[in-house]
């Protein structure tokens, strides 16, 4: 049950208070968000279509893309709505609603681009028992495990937001409710919050990088040509996992501590990263564009 809290309902500032720059800001998003739906949409129709993206790569790829849609579905609407609302309110309810779910398919991103660099370990270092090892039981238990990670993980760290006593002031300078500006409203001690909350980067982080350790380690005796074509197949999760760690390093492995800066950082891991998915990890793919043409060439002929 909940401590006792004098706050009811979190009133949030948004990008910005003059209303000219929060409807640019909005109509920015409605496109970049737009963009999210459509691209990461196009990747998990067009894998779980053809026949030929059916490696455990590809489905893992399918789910990366299916939470970050969901992902950026937790903040983006509610800041292109609150462009016509005076006040940008939400209940302390809804606002640990909307907590749970951003660290619930943040945990489950973080936990899938951790399984996917395990794919490319056995990919590369196991390749002649890649199939036996990576067969279709042990890729849906390694999805199921990242979904369950993602949900323990988001219970954890909402059950313990909820039992916070919360005295004000109800005022979140961002533009949706994260930990770190939520935790300043509360009166009690947060430090078990903060350390679960930059756990399971630390984790993950370790995870992703002993694959990459055995992965170069592994590519030590291989001819130059070896080492190029292996090292591309994970210059794209690279990328992925950089662009969404960095800044969700700066926000969660600190204390709690907020800066002017972070609603631009939270921009990066948001929005950003689902945006460049679809371009970094597969439409530069000459699997998914022949796939792709395949699937208009279908629809086309229909």
């Amino acid at each position: 049950m909940a401590a006792t809290s004098n706050v009811t309902e979190i009133i949030l500032l948004g990008f910005s208070q003059n209303q000219d720059v929060q409807k640019f800001i909005s109509v920015l998003f409605l496109f970049m968000y737009t963009a999210v739906v459509l691209g990461n949409g196009l990747i998990v129709v067009i894998i779980t279509t053809s026949r030929g993206l059916g490696s455990p790569m590809y489905f893992f790829l399918s789910y990366l893309s299916f939470v970050e849609l969901c992902y950026c579905s937790v903040t983006a609407p509610k800041l292109i709505l609150d462009s016509f609302m005076e006040r940008k309110v939400l209940s302390l309810k809804g606002c640990l609603t909307q907590i749970f779910f951003l660290h619930f398919f943040g945990g489950t991103e973080i936990f899938l681009l951790t399984v996917m660099a395990y794919d490319r370990c056995v990919a590369i270092c196991k390749s002649l028992r890649y199939t036996v090892i990576m067969n279709w039981r042990a890729c849906g238990l390694l999805v199921g495990a990242a979904w369950g990670g993602g949900l323990l993980h988001s219970v954890g760290q909402t059950f313990l937001i909820f039992q916070l006593p919360f005295c004000g002031p109800k005022v979140l300078d961002h533009y949706f409710c994260d930990v770190h500006p939520v935790l300043k409203l509360a009166c009690s001690d947060t430090f078990l919050i903060i350390a679960n909350g930059g756990s399971i980067s630390v984790v993950s982080f370790a995870g992703l990088l002993a694959s990459y350790v055995v992965i170069l380690h592994s590519l030590r005796t291989r001819s130059s040509e070896g080492r190029r074509r292996a090292l591309s197949t994970c210059a794209s999760h690279v990328a992925v996992v950089a662009l969404f760690f960095i800044p969700c390093s700066f926000v969660y492995m600190r204390p709690c501590v907020t800066f002017p800066a972070d609603k631009i950082v939270a921009v990066f891991y948001t929005v950003a990263t689902p945006l460049l998915n679809p371009v970094i990890y597969s439409f530069r793919n000459v699997e998914v564009k022949n796939a792709m043409r395949r699937l208009m060439g279908r629809k086309v002929i229909w």
